[in-house]
């Protein structure tokens, strides 16, 4: 039995680490706390907090700023328009003067004569005309038939004393084919520049031909 003892007295000092209530509660006090579990629910709804702020990034990302998302006529915004033809500018350019008063021997661009008018607008686009109507016809290049007509030719029509003089010059600004008429620019007598139509009794009697200044189809 004394052989047992020193073994019975290591295991009885070894007790009191959680013997007594007393010791047992102190010790219980000064251990660290230990986190409680995080519920799975929980957990789950944080994961999907996280991919729905995730896909409100991506969203945001491809679509944009939404002050940028305007007009969609607006998407071309940037690139570089494309160019205006030359006989669209001069056209444009042309009707500028809509309104501007009619006189005799007058080259603008505060007063027009006919021949006056078209030879200030070519002028604007390096092409010199004389100031006359008969001298412009002899510098243009002949357009003989309806068919090739085109804007920014010239048109010729006979003088008020004599139909077959060409008194008078316009500046074709677009071509009907269905009705076989056009449209032209011109400085007259009576309204100043201002745009008519080759049906008018008076033109039609009085229309001798057209010419070309500017280069072919452009």
């Amino acid at each position: 039995m004394k052989r047992f003892r020193p073994a019975i007295l290591a295991f009885l000092l070894l007790l009191p680490s959680c013997g007594s209530p007393r010791r047992a509660a102190r010790n219980m006090q000064t251990a660290p706390a230990i986190p409680p579990l995080v519920d799975s629910a929980d957990i789950r709804a944080s994961r999907q907090r996280a991919l729905e702020i995730m896909d409100s990034i991506e969203l945001a990302r491809v679509k944009g700023p939404e002050k940028e998302n305007l007009d969609p006529r607006k998407e071309d915004e940037g690139r570089p328009a494309a160019t205006t033809s030359l006989v669209d500018q001069l056209l444009e350019y042309a009707h500028t003067f809509i309104g501007t008063p009619y006189r005799l021997g007058a080259s603008g661009p505060e007063q027009f004569d006919c021949s006056g008018f078209t030879s200030y607008v070519f002028r604007a686009y390096g092409y010199e005309l004389p100031h006359s109507s008969a001298a412009q016809f002899k510098q243009c290049r002949p357009v003989e038939d309806f068919i090739d007509l085109q804007k920014g030719d010239l048109v010729f029509f006979g003088a008020r004393n004599s139909i077959r003089n060409i008194g008078h010059v316009g500046i074709v600004v677009d071509i009907d084919e269905r009705r076989g008429m056009f449209h032209f620019i011109h400085a007259s007598t009576s309204h100043g520049v201002e745009v008519q139509r080759s049906t008018q009794p008076y033109f039609m009697m009085r229309y001798i031909g057209a010419g070309r200044i500017l280069p072919d189809n452009i």
